[in-house]
């Protein structure tokens, strides 16, 4: 899968976990040289902190685009190290 922000693919992998709907890639599939610092935080009951990752691409910012879960709760173990995409950024096959 990709995802593509601004006509750019910002992450690709073949090692996506799907949760919620939102598709998560491994962190190291994103390309860092499009994600920029955010101090966004936010906090789900049963995954726990995110934090968050604006991107900027082409000129353009999309502020709090990338969101990831530093220490996921055991309930959602299987999202650690792994960062997912805010609409707008087009997850494809």
């Amino acid at each position: 899968m990709k995802a593509i922000w601004n006509g750019v693919t910002i992450a690709e992998s073949d090692d996506i976990v799907t949760l919620e709907g939102n598709h998560y890639f491994p962190r190291e599939s994103l390309k860092d040289q499009y994600t920029t610092f955010s101090n966004h935080r936010s906090s789900c009951v049963w995954k726990g902190q995110a934090q968050w990752l604006s991107l900027f691409v082409n000129g353009d910012m999309k502020p709090d685009a990338v969101w990831f879960y530093p220490e996921p709760s055991d309930a959602a173990k299987e999202i650690k190290g792994r960062v997912a995409f805010m609409p707008g950024v087009e997850v494809t096959e």
